[in-house]
């Protein structure tokens, strides 16, 4: 895992950051999702109907819970010393681009895109995430994921 001080974030501009760890993405995670969200749609949760009408043949992830990975397989590649807080700011833009099967494998990948002061004192971080397949050529997403730190 990278350690980065709060005053180099500015020399990360443009950079790749790293991979996290390749985590699986099961039924039971899905299931718990769905459970949380309240969104039991039968392609996350219905293994036999997924099998005969998804490409995958089984059932996928929900985009939203690929996406709720951002965070913690960020703590995975790196962390911001020298802070009292960072917070999630929220997303400029996502794009799912790909279907996460059950039982895949997925890593994240992060590029710092913009290092911006702000009026409240905070120092705001743009990262462009991806969030790769294990044996796919396309991602899950492309995402800008905003945080912002507090020295």
């Amino acid at each position: 895992m990278l350690s980065v001080d709060f005053s180099e974030l500015e020399s990360f501009i443009g950079k790749d950051i790293g991979k996290s760890d390749w985590i699986v993405i099961d039924q039971n995670r899905i299931q718990q999702f769905a459970d949380a969200t309240s969104d039991h749609q039968w392609i996350h949760l219905d293994t036999e109907r997924a099998s005969k009408e998804l490409p995958t043949k089984s059932t996928i992830a929900h985009g939203f819970l690929t996406l709720s990975l951002i965070v913690p397989l960020s703590s995975m590649i790196w962390t911001i010393t020298g802070t009292k807080m960072t917070i999630n700011y929220g997303l400029n833009k996502v794009r799912f681009i790909n279907m996460v099967p059950v039982d895949s494998k997925v890593r994240l990948s992060l590029k710092v895109q913009e290092v911006n002061k702000l009026d409240n004192g905070g120092t705001q971080l743009i990262s462009e995430a991806t969030l790769e397949i294990e044996g796919h050529d396309k991602p899950a997403y492309v995402a800008e994921s905003i945080m912002v730190a507090f020295a």
